[in-house]
């Protein structure tokens, strides 16, 4: 269990780190940045649309929201600059 934990949180990093390069890379489409510049943001607001103190719905939205704007702007970026970018976070 904390071995798969430990994998989980090492494979966030990771994704982290190519999100950033992909951010940074010259290739990447505006709206692709702006998506990912939301998601960033969403998770590092104190607020939420829906407010956390709110049982099961208040972070739900968290979970949804945020991976949904991740694929949708992954969807714009071709995918070599997200290979580029991924080999570069190793």
């Amino acid at each position: 269990m904390c071995e798969k934990l430990k994998s989980v949180g090492r494979n966030v990093k990771r994704e982290l780190r190519v999100y950033r390069f992909v951010l940074k890379d010259k290739r990447t489409p505006k709206i692709s940045k702006i998506l990912l510049g939301l998601a960033v943001g969403y998770i590092l607001l104190p607020f939420d649309l829906i407010p956390d103190f709110i049982p099961v719905i208040g972070h739900v939205d968290d979970v949804i929201l945020v991976p949904l704007l991740i694929i949708v702007a992954l969807k714009f970026i071709p995918q070599e600059v997200v290979d580029d970018c991924r080999k570069r976070a190793l």
